[in-house]
């Protein structure tokens, strides 16, 4: 059972970590982009409420209890990504003291959008998996994996976001114009590269 555990969760970990998935990793590098190291109690929230929706629909996808178009889902993640890059141009002249209704907005969409991106790790999961029956077991494994990979990417932006915002002169706006700017671009070649006639 330790080695279906091991497997499964070093699956997990080098699919969200893994450069040939890479939606995943530029959406969670969006969702960071506007906050440092000193609000990570705004970004564990954040963080969680977005974990609460790709739980829920990676476990109900995975048993078949629900079904969706692959294609939709495949459109959706990098339309999430957008709109996450665009409500980032938002907040650039923002101070960091954010309304309690806008924090509140912030984890509901972050929610919303992890139940897409649940959808999304469900196909490369279920491809995965063979004929066992530890299947709960397989898919708990792959979601810790998930969010190890997870974690290491938000530690990692957080970082490059201090090191230049705090030890180059690089002002925090210039930031999140930057790095909303590219992952924004690739939403948008992600988006024009679908088969729209596989989803309508």
């Amino acid at each position: 059972m330790s080695s279906v555990f091991s497997t499964y969760l070093q699956l997990g970990f080098q699919h969200i970590s893994d450069w040939r998935a890479y939606d995943h990793m530029v959406f969670v590098l969006a969702m960071c982009a506007v906050y440092s190291g000193s609000e990570w109690r705004r970004i564990l929230a954040l963080i969680t409420s977005f974990t609460i929706g790709h739980s829920i629909t990676l476990a109900l996808s995975t048993l078949e209890i629900i079904k969706f178009n692959t294609a939709l889902i495949e459109l959706l993640i990098p339309v999430t990504i957008l709109l996450t890059c665009i409500y980032n141009f938002t907040q650039l002249g923002t101070c960091q003291r954010r309304s309690t209704t806008a924090w509140a907005l912030n984890n509901v969409l972050a929610v919303g959008f992890g139940l897409v991106h649940g959808m999304g790790f469900s196909n490369y999961l279920k491809s995965l998996l063979g004929q066992g029956q530890n299947i709960v077991l397989e898919l708990f494994a792959f979601n810790v994996g998930i969010e190890l990979g997870q974690l290491l990417i938000v530690v990692f932006v957080l970082l490059l976001n201090f090191m230049l915002t705090r030890m180059l002169p690089v002002k925090k706006r210039d930031w999140v114009l930057g790095v909303s700017s590219a992952a924004g671009a690739i939403a948008l070649m992600l988006i024009l590269d679908q088969d729209f006639t596989a989803i309508f």
